[in-house]
Formats: C-alpha cells, sequence, structure tokens
C-alpha cells in the first residue's frame, strides 16, 4: 500500500528531533512529474548504501548527524547543513547519530 502523499497547500512538519525521531518513519511528502520531497530517517549506524538518481539532488540534515560518502570523499553533515548533487553522482549515507534528512530531487523531463 502506497502513503498518502500531502495535498498541494499542505503544510508538513519536518521536525523529529530527540525521542520522537525513533518513532518518526522516512516518508515520500510528494511526487510530481518533476519533483520529489522525502524525509530519510536514520537510525545511529544505519546505511543507505552507494546509489545514484537521474536528477539534481539536495540533502539537507534536519536533525542529528549523517556522514555522506562521495566516491572518496566524506562529508559529514549536521543539523541545517544543505549539500548539492548533480544528477548521476554516486553517493552513500551512514548515520553518525540518529538522524532525519530531507531529500529533494529534480527529476529529469520525461522523453
Amino acid at each position: 500500500m502506497a502513503m498518502p502523499h500531502a495535498a498541494p497547500g499542505e503544510l508538513i512538519d519536518l521536525h523529529p528531533t530527540g525521542a520522537s525521531l525513533l518513532e518518526t518513519a522516512t516518508q515520500a511528502f510528494f511526487k510530481t512529474d518533476h519533483l520529489e520531497v522525502m524525509r530519510l530517517v536514520l537510525l545511529s549506524g544505519e546505511r543507505f548504501p552507494e546509489h545514484q538518481v537521474a536528477g539534481e539532488v539536495t540533502i539537507q540534515c534536519l536533525a542529528g548527524k549523517v556522514r555522506l560518502q562521495l566516491g572518496a570523499r566524506s562529508v559529514e553533515m549536521t543539523a541545517g547543513t544543505l549539500l548539492y548533487l548533480p544528477g548521476g553522482a554516486p553517493h552513500a549515507l551512514e548515520a553518525v547519530e540518529d538522524a532525519a534528512i530531507l531529500v529533494t530531487i529534480l527529476l529529469p523531463a520525461k522523453q
């Protein structure tokens, strides 16, 4: 069963912190033909394996701390930091602490 997406104009709470973070699930907020936005929740030690997406991506750490692997380079993100990746850039994530990140993907135009 697909998770419901937010309706246009509907407010979305992005602030899972502390104990409530442990009770917060990863959620796709919405997806259109051109844009996808989701909150990814990773508990300390959890990994999201290397992958890539066709569209440009922003990753914003909302809470906690994650390590983003960009090939041979590693970047630690903490709450309030934002990173941009071009489409097709391979990357992986690991939660250094319980963390929530906001992922925004600009989807390429359908051919």
